[in-house]
């Protein structure tokens, strides 16, 4: 039946370039879209007939670019898939929807690659139904189709294969049969022609990444394979976690790692872990957003991602939301077996990419004030939901990042750097991070202050601790869950945690913040701007929308003190400050997490220092609230926000007794023991 929907489709999405039913505009932008369904049909069968695996690089390089072209920063201006172009041609509203068509069918391009046609048809119907709608407007009375009619269309579209798109995304994530990456991955990775079998974007970048790794000594290979894999099981370890319930991971990488990733897989298998890789999606369908959460090759263009990351804004509502709600749940139930013995995610991350300014754009699809609530009133049911199947408190991560070609000229020189910072003697800073856990535990509070420009003026307070022999507030975190070594972390008290966070510069989930700041009292936000646009609307818009996540506050979840001096200096070295990712970021200076703690489902297992230790600062105030009313104890977000050493004034802990202990002072670390750490500083 989906075969014989696909024949039609594609029949009736032939016959559009002969048709002239429409205005010259409306004909342009239909035959165009129909052009590129066209190709995809193309490449459906190329997949399908086996000719990807035989033909040679310079056609699979030159296929891959068509496939992506019209989006590239250089032809973006005059693509359908930019609000504004769209706008301009067809004014505000019928440009919004006609943009987010263009969008959803360029989400089609992976299932192509993994031959799933059901989705491909989805997609291709979806457009005929619009299409069908401007013939029959045009033919029947001469003008447009009504507005409200489109978004009908589309919010039909999202509302009937919510459920079987939903299932599809966590079968990917748990069943082990969803194996389409997995099983290019443990193929003769020596052709690098195999890049392309993926059907993401391949840019120099990628093919230079692998020919990087495809260099390595096979000892090389095995050690960062090595540091990824243990800082999973070691994860499970600290966080008194048994490993042995679980019997699937899923794995999140980028293109060009295979080699790496290849060993990985060999080393969970025998800790007991089979892989899942599911790719990045890209479909309103599937959870669109501009965090990339999955496998992917070269973003095109991040502008374009930008562009259309609220896209659901053209069809949410309440009744949507419940509608999700009860496809996640079904799901859910549907796979509750893999649910159970699922052990969480094993993240690697890449850095160095060119830095993009990013533009608002009026013209493109934004959230209402009643949108951005239902959202947020979304994330934490969701949360809530997935939480009774994969159990926070038996789940566990880890987190790795290397940099990629496109960093600059020294790629290789800082790439043996990164190896180096992420195996750095975890023994060492184990010691040195339990000399400042001994004397942050003497405190009531910490003081954080700015220099160098830097206005960061903070009290965050501390948990009493009752019995400070064998109790602490500050996790010893080595190589583990993040990667690499360096910080000791707390969750604050948040009733009487308070003052101004501010940064010259930083970069968050791969936007850039100028002179960010954040105003705290009793822990949570009560005001928030940057300085990255002309308006102050536009600067505090961008915080709310990609830090806060839309909530109109957030609290404190995390205050800690990265320790990593040698990644700071390595960043300053190479000049790559402004590229590194925030695993490594967060570890070159004191940072600060705003939603949820570092504990997050899992406050009620007992977590214990290397020196045996409780670690008893696991709550918050609004992390308590799980006892009571579980929906109000979660904001699903976690976003660090580092203060650099250079820019560090004081980080001074206040005891009982009003005693002021120094720990940081001018950039340097100032407690006895801890001299190493300023080794690197010093070498600048």
């Amino acid at each position: 039946m989906v075969k014989e929907r696909f024949l039609l489709a594609k029949e009736r999405i032939w016959g559009i370039e002969s048709e002239s039913i429409l205005q010259p505009k409306c004909r342009a932008y239909f035959v165009n879209v129909a052009q590129f369904l066209k190709m995809l049909c193309e490449n459906w069968s190329f997949v399908e007939e086996g000719k990807i695996r035989q033909c040679p690089a310079e056609e699979l390089k030159s296929r891959n670019k068509a496939l992506y072209e019209d989006i590239l920063p250089e032809n973006y201006g005059e693509s359908y898939g930019n609000p504004a172009r769209c706008a301009e041609v067809f004014g505000r509203e019928y440009g919004s929807i006609l943009s987010f068509l263009y969008a959803e069918m360029r989400s089609l391009i992976p299932y192509v690659f993994e031959q799933r046609l059901e989705n491909v048809v989805r997609g291709m119907e979806l457009f005929l139904e619009m299409y069908g709608s401007f013939c029959c407007a045009m033919e029947e009375k001469g003008e447009l189709p009504d507005y409200e009619a489109l978004k009908e269309i589309a919010y039909w579209y999202v509302s009937d294969y919510t459920r079987a798109a939903t299932e599809e995304k966590l079968k990917d994530m748990l069943d082990t049969d969803s194996d389409f990456a997995l099983r290019i991955i443990e193929e003769d990775l020596t052709d690098e022609r195999y890049l392309y079998y993926f059907g993401e974007y391949v840019t120099e970048n990628e093919i230079r990444t692998f020919r990087h790794l495809n260099s390595l000594s096979e000892e090389t290979l095995q050690k960062m394979a090595d540091t990824y894999t243990e800082g999973y099981r070691i994860g499970f370890l600290m966080g008194n976690k048994d490993i042995t319930k679980k019997k699937t991971v899923n794995i999140r990488y980028c293109l060009g790692f295979e080699p790496m990733i290849k060993k990985a897989v060999e080393n969970f298998r025998k800790i007991g872990l089979e892989s899942t890789i599911y790719r990045a999606y890209s479909s309103i369908l599937q959870g669109k957003s501009m965090n990339r959460n999955g496998y992917y090759g070269a973003i095109p263009n991040k502008q374009f991602d930008f562009d259309h990351k609220d896209d659901q804004a053209l069809v949410l509502d309440k009744k949507l939301i419940q509608v999700r709600l009860e496809a996640l749940k079904e799901g859910f139930e549907a796979h509750k077996k893999q649910a159970a013995v699922f052990g969480g995610p094993a993240v690697q991350e890449i850095f160095g990419e060119a830095l993009i300014d990013l533009k608002e754009k009026p013209q493109a699809l934004h959230l209402s004030e009643a949108q951005q609530k239902l959202t947020v009133e979304y994330m934490s049911a969701a949360g809530e939901i997935q939480n009774q199947y994969i159990k926070g408190e038996e789940r566990s991560f880890t987190i790795i990042a290397f940099p990629v070609p496109e960093i600059g000229k020294d790629f290789a020189e800082i790439f043996d750097e990164v190896i180096r910072i992420n195996t750095l003697d975890y023994k060492l800073y184990q010691r040195m991070q339990q000399t400042i856990i001994d004397t942050l535990d003497k405190g009531k509070y910490v003081l954080i202050k700015g220099m160098k420009g830097n206005k960061t003026n903070l009290k965050v307070m501390l948990h009493n601790l009752e019995n400070p022999e064998k109790q602490t507030n500050f996790e010893n975190c080595v190589a583990d869950v993040n990667i690499p070594v360096g910080e000791v972390f707390t969750s604050p008290v948040l009733a009487g945690t308070e003052g101004l966070l501010h940064v010259k510069r930083v970069y968050l989930n791969g936007l850039e913040y100028k002179n960010i700041s954040v105003t705290l009292k009793d822990g949570m936000v009560t005001d928030y701007t940057c300085g990255n646009f002309d308006t102050e609307e536009q600067n505090r818009k961008y915080v709310k929308d990609n830090v806060l996540y839309h909530h109109d506050s957030l609290p404190l979840g995390e205050f800690a003190i990265g320790t990593n001096t040698t990644a700071f200096a390595a960043a300053r070295k190479y000049k790559i400050e402004d590229k590194l990712p925030i695993l490594i970021a967060e570890k070159t200076g004191p940072h600060f997490a705003l939603g949820d703690t570092c504990y997050s489902h899992a406050e009620d297992v007992a977590v214990y220092n290397p020196d045996g230790k409780e670690i008893i600062a696991r709550d918050n105030e609004y992390s308590l609230k799980r006892k009571e009313e579980s929906g109000k104890a979660y904001f699903n977000c976690h976003t660090d926000i580092t203060i650099p050493y250079d820019e560090l004034g004081e980080v001074s802990v206040v005891t009982k007794k009003e005693e002021v202990i120094p720990v940081i002072e001018e950039g340097k670390f100032v407690l006895p023991g801890c001299e190493e750490l300023n080794i690197p500083l010093e070498q600048l």
